[in-house]
């Protein structure tokens, strides 16, 4: 009976418990097909925009407007790190296959040529690069690509030098420039890749000669930069130095009325050494294709112009013109070996300044 009793109680609790667990059942149906119905309606969800990562020497300001200008135009974002070329080739040996780098930026063939033998980059394939980029300014091995151009020339004294008194890298060395040349220390790597070039078109030992001659003629101690060099020049202490232009442009923009010139040496031979700024796609790069269009657009004429009016380089792209303020220093005869002997001769380089007594 009691047992009767219970069921009968419960009876009508049960029904209702049915009665709502059917009621849930058909809401869920409702819901759930209201949610595919708006999914269906609803646009396909944006994938995520990838980011590209690059690590340069180069300083903010010489690459920043470039990469949010590729942002603006592709939506991909461009993370930057930036260092000097060494202390970032040592991250990049050190991070490994965990690095966030997708590209090594960094100016001088001697530094990319570094990267590339420590093993940093990766081989590339690419017909736009091939196409932009003349041979003499990449890797033999496709690591690394040339991005801009700077002429390492003579600067002189427009009050104390003729044009005429000039003529070759070799000549100032001779017993007329005494006491009149200033340079830049041997330690920085834009002498010791003029040197390794040198070595490589001249021998070894011709070049020693020179640089023997250059130490012999000096004016004063070696400076620490360029402009110093030129700043003596244009002070009296005395009458030409060898410079990248770049340095030139950005001093005469400083000071407009300076009395210094350029002047084209080697122009009857092989020509004036020029060098690079440049990058290649890291071995571990985590977005690699996109690391390749980024420096694919890079070296194209939609940037390259920029590129080099940012630092008062050349282009590399043969297509794309100098800026005006460039143009006006006139054209010139550069040297055309491949720059990457800047890199695989610069221990020898650097022995030989030392023996020469070139600090």
């Amino acid at each position: 009976m009691k047992a009767f009793d219970m069921k009968a109680k419960w009876a009508p609790s049960l029904a209702l418990m049915a009665v709502a667990v059917a009621g849930c059942s058909q809401k869920n149906e409702g819901e759930q097909a209201a949610v595919a119905k708006a999914e269906e309606a609803a646009p396909a969800a944006v994938a995520e925009a990838p980011v590209v990562t690059v690590y340069s020497s180069r300083k903010e300001h010489l690459i920043k407007p470039l990469f949010d200008k590729y942002t603006a135009e592709t939506g991909v974002d461009v993370r930057y790190v930036t260092d000097k070329a060494g202390p970032l080739m040592a991250r990049l040996s050190a991070e490994g296959e965990s690095t966030p780098a997708d590209m090594f930026m960094t100016v001088d063939a001697g530094n990319l040529w570094q990267a590339s033998n420590k093993g940093l980059f990766a081989s590339l394939s690419s017909e736009s690069l091939e196409a932009s980029v003349p041979s003499h300014l990449q890797a033999e091995n496709n690591d690394w690509f040339g991005l801009s151009i700077r002429a390492r020339t003579i600067v002189y004294s427009t009050e104390r030098v003729k044009p005429e008194d000039l003529s070759t890298y070799e000549a100032l060395a001779n017993e007329e420039w005494k006491g009149r040349l200033c340079l830049r220390t041997s330690k920085k790597v834009y002498n010791q890749s003029l040197v390794a070039t040198m070595i490589q078109t001249l021998g070894e030992e011709k070049t020693e000669e020179i640089v023997e001659g250059w130490v012999a003629n000096l004016a004063t101690e070696p400076f620490s930069n360029d402009t110093k060099a030129m700043e003596a020049v244009a002070a009296g202490q005395c009458d030409a130095t060898i410079v990248n232009t770049y340095y030139f442009g950005r001093l005469k923009k400083k000071k407009p009325d300076v009395a210094l010139a350029l002047f084209w040496p080697n122009q009857e031979g092989r020509g004036v050494h020029v060098n690079i700024s440049g990058a290649g796609i890291t071995k571990h790069a985590k977005q690699p294709e996109e690391a390749q269009k980024l420096l694919e657009w890079l070296a194209s004429d939609k940037a390259q112009g920029q590129f080099a009016e940012l630092n008062h380089e050349y282009p590399v792209n043969a297509l794309v013109k100098p800026s005006a303020e460039v143009q006006a220093w006139g054209e010139f005869k550069a040297d055309l070996v491949n720059v990457e002997a800047a890199g695989k001769l610069q221990a020898d380089a650097v022995k030989l300044m030392d023996r020469a007594g070139y600090r």
